[in-house]
């Protein structure tokens, strides 16, 4: 059993990030890109679509507490992903951190949990995706049939438009990351500027009576409302900060890591966290968190806050917007996906496929294929609720565990070297453990239970095949 708890040496580790020879992965990407990249990540579904579903399901106007609470765990973890991407610029993120302190078993556990935070987000996000498109084919009189623009969960029999994006956006992580970055930084541009508009043009328009009372009673029950309600809101917002996470898959492509890797994470973790309390505000302000519960409009709270003020002819813009920001968020969830799984299948716990790169484009394109199927079915049957939350219970994890990390690496390898620092060790680590902990019980019963279930099936495979071809 020992074996399952061996760890991946760390002159390997910084051996494979100096290695940039045929078959692995190319550093193109700068400070820049990473900040970029993790914007193109964080601002999506979490301030497009699930604002709406916490504001009219657990929070109201308090949704803003929610976003602000989510931020404090994620800026403790934050700190900690930074120490690590500073140390051991190689692609895989959490799993690679793990793998490095905790061991082998550990380190499978923590890369199978990642599947279920990049691969079902972009599903939640894809759906949230055919949301929007539906809201603006009908500004054009046009209906898609609710046969081809839900899943059967919902009424329909498969969601076209949004198993349609996550093909769009595999085809072209396949073609190249550098074109990937590029296509990103022009939509992040976009996106925020977006933002920026909506809390500038909406905040004279706030009415004062939307925000009283600030945080609703509760109902009698658990995270519907009252101050269980906002701890839960934020469990389940919490998904729309992992682009910090999704910038740590990457370093492995950033030119001078041990400086940027840094900036990248924090970065876009500070901008982002406070345009989601701004907007928050902003649209909660405009409209009653009562009008974003209705089935049809939960997962698209922006049109129906515009919709109290006179720019509604900015409605069309803005949709078209989002649309591009939420392929974006796609692009990097899938992006990150596919790193995670070219680091595992490098270090032979998978099939060599998922670490296969293409000869001229430099990506592990395989890997994105069979991605491509599996997050389209997802985001064609399931409904996005559900996803949103398995994401959010799965970042969480993953926090929880990087934290843990620095810990064990701090006592057991104190002399290595760090580009960064995470302050305060080992308090800063254990306050994310507990913020992220929190916010891991206050999600729903059923959430935990697909968790469970989901590694279950993760250590089937990993006896089955990980233990058995694993190189270390």
């Amino acid at each position: 059993m020992s074996g399952h708890y061996s760890r991946k040496p760390l002159a390997t580790l910084l051996a494979e990030a100096k290695d940039q020879g045929a078959g692995t992965l190319v550093r193109r990407l700068g400070a820049p890109s990473l900040v970029a990249l993790g914007i193109g990540a964080i601002i999506g579904a979490g301030l497009f679509s699930l604002t709406g579903v916490v504001a009219a399901e657990h929070a109201g106007p308090a949704v803003t507490l929610s976003f602000i609470i989510s931020a404090v765990g994620c800026a403790f973890a934050g700190l900690c992903y930074a120490e690590f991407a500073s140390m051991i610029p190689i692609a895989g993120s959490a799993y690679t951190y793990s793998f490095a302190t905790m061991g082998r078993i550990w380190a499978w556990i923590i890369g199978w949990d990642l599947v279920l935070e990049y691969a079902v987000g972009a599903a939640m996000v894809s759906i949230s995706w055919s949301q929007y498109l539906n809201k603006l084919l009908q500004m054009y009189d046009m209906h898609l049939p609710l046969a081809l623009s839900a899943g059967p969960f919902e009424g329909g029999i498969l969601n076209l438009p949004a198993l349609l994006i996550v093909m769009v956006m595999s085809l072209l992580l396949a073609r190249g990351t550098q074109q990937s970055a590029i296509v990103n930084e022009i939509i992040v541009i976009l996106k925020v500027a977006v933002v920026l508009i909506f809390i500038a043009l909406g905040w004279s328009y706030i009415n004062p009576e939307n925000l009283v009372p600030y945080i609703p009673d509760n109902t009698g029950s658990f995270g519907h409302f009252g101050w269980s309600g906002v701890l839960q809101g934020a469990g389940i917002i919490f998904f729309a900060y992992i682009g910090f996470d999704a910038v740590s898959t990457a370093a492995q492509e950033a030119k001078n890591p041990a400086r940027n890797m840094p900036i990248g994470i924090l970065g876009s973790l500070a901008i982002c966290t406070v345009l989601y309390v701004l907007f928050g505000h902003v649209m909660t302000g405009l409209a009653p968190y009562t009008e974003f519960g209705g089935a049809h409009d939960k997962l698209a709270p922006v049109a129906t806050a515009i919709a109290h003020t006179p720019y509604v002819w900015l409605q069309q813009a803005i949709i078209i917007a989002i649309l591009a920001g939420f392929s974006s968020v796609i692009l990097v969830m899938l992006l990150g996906q596919s790193r995670v799984f070219y680091s595992m299948s490098h270090d032979g716990l998978l099939p060599k496929v998922f670490s296969e790169v293409h000869p001229k484009y430099r990506t592990p394109f395989k890997s994105n294929l069979l991605f491509m199927v599996f997050v389209g079915l997802f985001a064609a049957f399931v409904p996005g609720k559900v996803v949103g939350e398995m994401t959010s219970i799965g970042t969480l994890l993953a926090f929880i565990l990087v934290s843990v990390g620095v810990i064990v690496m701090r006592r057991k390898m104190p002399d290595a070297p760090r580009a960064f620092r995470t302050p305060l060790v080992p308090w800063v680590p254990i306050l994310g453990i507990v913020v992220c902990g929190v916010m891991m019980l206050a999600l729903p019963w059923d959430t935990w239970l697909r968790l469970i279930v989901w590694l279950v099936i993760g250590m089937w495979v990993y006896f089955r095949y990980g233990a058995k071809h694993s190189k270390f």
